[in-house]
């Protein structure tokens, strides 16, 4: 199963002010005001470890091992949102990114996602999603990919740096650990 994992949300003109789950949804999520939607789908089926599914299969993909479902919605109503929205927040835990793109509307929620930020201005395009999602994740970026990360809605901009050196500094403990453990047998116990 991969460590990190990605729900992706594609649908037509969407609103979260329906069901319980998208309220649900959008009291923690970050919302893109000023989104340009596109072909999110194409980019995102790329991503090594993606696989296309439906609301129902997203728990049984994920546990199968896959690190970004994409769930294609077309236009739903308020109730089949909902519906998709109340499978994914079950699917989620917290090393998962929830993230849903819609003609209309772009909002993040989840891993790496400062919900304290609410909503951001930022100009963002359909092909900012994928390498934002990758960037949280960890998922490979493929190599003609023109889009930007959306960092405004991160919960640290500085996220890859940080897990760097926190790898670092428990590296070095680590190290400390095994060099203690392999001292000669006579110089962990006094033998006088």
């Amino acid at each position: 199963m991969a460590e990190k994992k990605v729900i992706l949300l594609l649908a037509g003109e969407v609103s979260l002010d329906g069901g319980d789950a998208a309220k649900k949804f959008k009291k923690k999520a970050v919302l893109v005001n000023n989104y340009t939607a596109g072909d999110v789908a194409a980019e995102a089926l790329r991503v090594a470890g993606a696989a296309a599914v439906a609301p129902e299969g997203i728990a049984q993909t994920l546990e199968a091992g896959a690190a970004l479902c994409v769930v294609k919605l077309g236009a739903p109503d308020a109730a089949a949102l909902d519906a998709a929205l109340a499978k994914a927040l079950e699917a989620a835990d917290r090393r998962t990114l929830v993230v849903l793109a819609g003609s209309n509307l772009l909002a993040f929620q989840g891993l790496g996602v400062n919900t304290k930020t609410g909503s951001t201005d930022r100009q963002a395009f359909a092909r900012d999603v994928v390498p934002t999602l990758a960037h949280i994740a960890d998922l490979p970026i493929p190599d003609d990919t023109t889009g930007a990360v959306l960092y405004q809605v991160l919960k640290e901009t500085n996220l890859k740096l940080n897990e760097f050196i926190k790898l670092k500094e428990a590296l070095a403990r680590m190290e400390t650990a095994l060099q203690r453990d392999n001292r000669e047998p006579w110089d962990k116990h006094d033998c006088a």
